[in-house]
This record gives structure tokens, C-alpha cells and sequence, in this order.
């Protein structure tokens, strides 16, 4: 009997060896969390499985004193993930992480205690954005990114005022937001996660054509008075049905100042959806434009599914715009869209 119970105790510490060595291999995306979960930044730390921080403190008390000067600290080629832990603070400057800098976790105390601040308006949108951020594999949480510049003159080069540029593969935020007027946030290209998230801004301030999911995020409009068009919270440009783009917002909340489109076209194949999104009035009757695009509009996906709230009746919206089904939205609401379960260190489900 007592062989009977050792072989059994051996067993079951054997079993629990291998699940943990098996849970230690699993890549750190396959997570995801429950509606009970909050995403912080310790989970994340424990999931991405990191034991370096470089510290930033604008008081001095850490490693460095600058954000861009602790990312340059960082070697190029970078295999192993590394934390900058950037402590409370207004730091004014431009932060850029490079190609060259991969599996960075960028952790501020929160956006409403971590600032990334510049401002510059210019003709190029990457020229004037406060933060780039151009390598594979990085993760941003608790941080703010604005830009300060003056909305300049309507139609004029001097009118670009990027908060952030995103624009390579397998980004995303937590927890962060981005303060501009026009083109806000510039989501460039790739992969990228964005999740309990504020947005604002009065014109095309969510653009590009990037593979993006927004999820419980707050887009604020400030109304434009400078000019009788009206501004839109996106402007998504895939050009060819082949690309694997669009933006897709899923229960969010949109609110602010003045009247505003959910989005305009950029190219013959833009793709947004707001699926089960607060719209607040600041959404004009007719919920989308394709101003300055004059193709056909058959090949536009310009939808809503189950948005509720006073700018989202449906009377009056323009006729190429759809009221998606269950089965036809399904695909967009999965996390599989951005192929999130190879990559993402936590995501809603």
C-alpha cells in the first residue's frame, strides 16, 4: 500500500512538472483574460516574462533622466525583452524606438501621471509626431503622448500634428492616451492592439492603414470652427481588397464638442466598424463621408453593429454605409483578426 501511494505521489509530481514546464514554453501571447480581469502592468510584466527595467526619472532619481536616452541605452538588435519604466512626469520630448530596438515594454504610472509632451505641426505627419514607434514587438502601457502645436490654417501644409506614429508590426497599447487636433494618432501599418484607450482630436485624428483593434477605448471630438466640413474620428485607406486592413473599435465610447463623421473614406477599400459603441450626438445623422474620395463605394465597408446611444440612429445614415449581422461582423470581433493570440501578452475575450 505504501509503494501503491509513493508511485502515485511520484505521478502526480511528475504531472505538475511537466504542466509547469509545459505552461513555461507556451509563447506569451497564447493568454488572454476574462471580463474579470484587469490588464496592469504587472500582469503584463509576468507574462512577457521580463526581469530587466531601465529606469526614467525627470527628477533624476533613476537610471536617466531622459526617455529617448534610456531606448539609445538599449543595443540594437535587441532579442530579450526589457522594460523602461518611465516614473511619473511631464517629459518634453520626441521619443522615437527604432527599427533596430525590438521587445521593449514602455511602462509609464498611468496616463494621467506620464507625459510624453512636444509640439510641432509640418507638411510630413511623421515629421511632426511627439512619439515613433518603428520596432516589431514593443508594448506601451500607462502612458500619454500629445502634441502641443496650434491647429494651424485649414488646407495649409503647416496643419499636421501627430501625438504618435505607429507603424510597425505587433504593437500595442494599454491604458495610454493621445492628445492632438489634426491626424492624432497615425496608425500607419501592421498588426496593433488598443485597449482602454482615450483618443482625441477633430479631424481624420485615427488614420492610416494599419490591422487595428480598439477595445473599450474613448474617442473625445473637439469640434473644428475653422472650416464647414466636417471633421471624422477616421480615415482608413486600404487601397486593394487583398490587403489585410481596417480599423475595428468594439465597445467604446464617442463623445465631445460640435458634429463629426465615424469615418471617411481614404481609399476604395476602407474598412472601420463600431461594434458595440456608445455614439454620443457629436454623430451627425448621416455617420460617414467619402469627401474627397470620389471612387465607387461599393467596396467600402463603412459598418455598425449594435452601436446605441443618440448618434446612432440609423435613419438617416448615407446608403452605401451598413448595419452589420451577426455573422457578418464575427470575424471582426475576434481577437484572430490581428492574429492576437500569437503575440498579444493579454487581450479581452
Amino acid at each position: 500500500m505504501a509503494s501503491f501511494l509513493s508511485l502515485h505521489a511520484s505521478m502526480f509530481i511528475f504531472a505538475m512538472i511537466l504542466i509547469f514546464m509545459i505552461l513555461c514554453c507556451m509563447p506569451y501571447s497564447a493568454l488572454g483574460t476574462n471580463a474579470q480581469t484587469v490588464i496592469d502592468s504587472p500582469l503584463l510584466t509576468q507574462r512577457l516574462g521580463i526581469n530587466r527595467t531601465i529606469k526614467v526619472d525627470i527628477n533624476g532619481k533613476g537610471d536617466f533622466k531622459s526617455v529617448q536616452a534610456a531606448i539609445d541605452s538599449i543595443p540594437e538588435g535587441n532579442s530579450n525583452w526589457v522594460i523602461v519604466h518611465v516614473r511619473k512626469g511631464i517629459y518634453r520630448e520626441k521619443v522615437h524606438i527604432p527599427k533596430t530596438k525590438p521587445y521593449i515594454f514602455m511602462r509609464g504610472n498611468g496616463k494621467g501621471k506620464t507625459s510624453i509632451v512636444w509640439s510641432q505641426s509640418s507638411e510630413d505627419n511623421v515629421a511632426s509626431a511627439t512619439f515613433k514607434a518603428e520596432a516589431k514587438d514593443c508594448i506601451i502601457f500607462g502612458i500619454s503622448f500629445k502634441n502641443e502645436a496650434p491647429t494651424g490654417v485649414a488646407y495649409t501644409s503647416q496643419n499636421q500634428s501627430v501625438a504618435a506614429f505607429v507603424a510597425e508590426d505587433k504593437i500595442a497599447f494599454y491604458h495610454c492616451a493621445f492628445y492632438s487636433t489634426h491626424n492624432t494618432l497615425f496608425d500607419y501599418k501592421g498588426r496593433h492592439y488598443y485597449e482602454s484607450c482615450y483618443i482625441q482630436g477633430s479631424i481624420d485624428f485615427i488614420f492610416g492603414r494599419g490591422r487595428s483593434m480598439f477595445y473599450g477605448c474613448e474617442m473625445f471630438v473637439i469640434a473644428d470652427e475653422r472650416i464647414k466640413i466636417l471633421g471624422s474620428i477616421t480615415a482608413q485607406n486600404r487601397e486593394q481588397e487583398i490587403e489585410m486592413s481596417g480599423f475595428i473599435f468594439i465597445k467604446g465610447k464617442v463623445y465631445g464638442i460640435g458634429g463629426v463623421y465615424l469615418g471617411r473614406a481614404k481609399g476604395p477599400f476602407s474598412r472601420i466598424i463600431f461594434a458595440k459603441t456608445y455614439l454620443s450626438k457629436t454623430i451627425v445623422a448621416e455617420g460617414w463621408t467619402n469627401w474627397s474620395y470620389d471612387g465607387s463605394t461599393q467596396n467600402l465597408l463603412m459598418g455598425e453593429y449594435k452601436t446605441h446611444g443618440p448618434g446612432a440612429v440609423i435613419e438617416g445614415r448615407v446608403p452605401w454605409s451598413r448595419q452589420l449581422t451577426d455573422q457578418e461582423v464575427a470575424p471582426y470581433l475576434s481577437i484572430d483578426y490581428i492574429d492576437g493570440k500569437n503575440w498579444l501578452p493579454a487581450y479581452w475575450q
